[in-house]
């Protein structure tokens, strides 16, 4: 029997609203038929508005891991620099391991920022003709700073910028073209608020010509694949239609219906709504400055059991946020405050969450 849906306010999957749900719903096409063509080429003009380019966009049917080893893949010739200070960035750096890439880990503690000083000494050496970073760390809540990595990065020519938005994009403005990005990828089932199982990447025309230079890797991940079917609107093996239906529903809506700057502005709103609230009656688990504006990761200083406070959210209130990712389960708990939820969302969850602990009472208000 099913049960009462809880209201997701995890950091992926995010909540989906019914609309697109339906839209997933649109009976099936046939992958060569130019009904799909046309469905692609129609999602085209959408995603380098959503990503402020003029550059490639390619649909991947994977998770965003796939992403990442395609980045990797195609744009290191020489050696990669991972820049790691959490749960996903280690693991792009265990992916650039795993397909035998050149690498050098330069590893941060994971509360801790990576400042653009850091990368531009590393860079000086010459070494490395590619840098991998995480904007947003999903694990951690914290957000790295982009625009001031990227900068130092664009003060080497050779060297590519290849970026994990992952839980970042559709919540934070990313403008690919002005910042100099090679590659930027997220996986849907966060900020974009899809069901999962699609990647967006973006892929600079110099990113796409050191691909041609390299020898193949790969062939489901290959970027000069992509590129000679995404000539022609299609994909190279059977994309996921379903998905595609939706996220041109979901790109109508936040283009045309809420508008991105408005979207941004929501963020912002719940985050600050979130991480005041936490600082309150806990901490949040970042350095300062470097807090995420799509999600928090709140410091358990009270000793609460964390898992007792899900399960309580779920069967009381039918909502449910996310324990600590690895080793920082327990020690901390995330609050997700993206996709398509609410200021209003946010605060019936800190509601709940005060009701569930006795807090907001004389001695804590």
């Amino acid at each position: 029997m099913r049960k009462n849906h809880a209201k997701l306010f995890t950091p992926g999957p995010t909540e989906v609203r019914p609309e697109i749900l339906q839209a997933m719903c649109t009976p099936q096409i046939h992958h060569r038929a130019p009904e799909c063509a046309d469905l692609y080429a129609e999602l085209q003009p959408k995603l380098k508005k959503f990503l402020y380019t003029e550059q490639t966009v390619f649909l991947f049917t994977s998770s965003s891991t796939g992403a990442m080893e395609a980045a990797v893949q195609n744009c290191v010739k020489k050696k990669v620099l991972n820049l790691v200070n959490g749960a996903f960035s280690k693991r792009w750096a265990q992916i650039t391991q795993a397909c035998g890439i050149p690498n050098e880990v330069l590893e941060n503690p994971w509360d801790v920022a990576f400042k653009p000083e850091q990368v531009d000494e590393k860079l000086r050496t010459g070494e490395f003709d590619a840098v991998t970073l995480v904007f947003n760390e999903t694990s951690t809540g914290l957000m790295n700073p982009l625009e001031e990595i990227a900068e130092v990065v664009r003060r080497y020519p050779d060297v590519f910028l290849l970026v994990d938005a992952v839980s970042a994009m559709g919540g934070v403005k990313i403008e690919f073209d002005r910042l100099g990005l090679d590659v930027l990828l997220a996986g849907v089932q966060k900020a974009i608020a899809l069901p999962p199982g699609l990647t967006i990447c973006a892929v600079s025309d110099r990113a796409l010509r050191r691909a041609e230079e390299i020898k193949p890797r790969t062939y489901y991940f290959s970027f000069p694949v992509m590129l000679k079917y995404h000539a022609k609107n299609q994909h190279p093996t059977t994309p996921s239609t379903a998905h595609m239906y939706a996220l041109n529903a979901q790109l109508d809506y936040i283009l045309e219906e809420e508008g991105l700057e408005r979207r941004f502005a929501r963020h912002e709103e719940m985050a600050k709504m979130v991480q005041a609230w936490a600082v309150k009656y806990f901490d949040v688990y970042p350095e300062k400055g470097y807090w995420s504006k799509t999600l928090t990761c709140v410091v358990n200083t009270r000793g609460i059991s964390v898992k007792g406070l899900i399960d309580r959210l779920v069967s009381d209130y039918n909502m449910r946020i996310a324990n600590g990712y690895g080793d920082l389960k327990e020690k901390t708990f995330r609050i997700a405050h993206m996709g398509d939820l609410t200021p209003a969302d946010v605060a019936g969850l800190l509601h709940a969450i005060n009701e569930i602990l006795g807090l907001g009472g004389p001695r804590d208000g």
